[in-house]
């Protein structure tokens, strides 16, 4: 029985290890104003799929058109500044984001009041607010998803670069 036992307990290690390997964690930290503000994410990749559009993979979540921004339970945003993200004016604190992908050329970042949920569930009724994101072309695909912050002083970026997308929008501290 020991020896069984054993058996199955490493290959339930060596089956989560290559789940988690599918879309691990990541975390994309900057500042602005002086304060620290963090994306926290699982990050997919491409492996030769269509990700965006129809027939993609986002197409197949039960969530569509509205996507995690991201793999596994929902991205979130953590800011210890009052912000203004393209627009909408975000308090201190912490967030889900989600990213309307119906247009693969034209999305809409979304900022989301609830924190915790997979990413299996969209709360629509607990959004902050939307906000139009710039897109842009990769000069070539982005096999892994990446957000990036940049900033200067009191204004930056927030930005994902994904499959043949990059989306941004700028962000300001209040």
């Amino acid at each position: 029985m020991p020896r069984q036992f054993g058996k199955y307990a490493i290959a339930l290690i060596a089956f989560t290890g290559v789940m988690m390997g599918q879309s691990p964690g990541a975390e994309a930290t900057g500042t602005i104003a002086g304060k620290s503000v963090k994306i926290k994410y699982s990050a997919p990749s491409v492996r030769g799929r269509q990700i965006f559009g129809d027939g993609g993979v986002v197409s197949r979540d039960s969530t569509f058109p509205v996507w995690r921004a991201g793999a596994n339970a929902a991205t979130t945003l953590q800011t210890d500044a009052n912000l203004d993200i393209g627009g909408l004016s975000v308090p201190a604190g912490t967030y889900s984001l989600y990213v309307l992908v119906k247009d693969p050329d034209k999305w809409t970042l979304i900022v989301n009041k609830q924190t915790g949920q997979g990413g299996d569930t969209y709360p629509e009724g607990m959004d902050l607010g939307r906000v139009p994101m710039n897109m842009e072309k990769p000069k070539a695909p982005v096999e892994t998803l990446k957000y990036t912050i940049t900033g200067s002083g009191n204004t930056g970026k927030l930005q994902l670069e994904w499959e043949n997308h990059i989306a941004s929008v700028p962000i300001r501290a209040k």
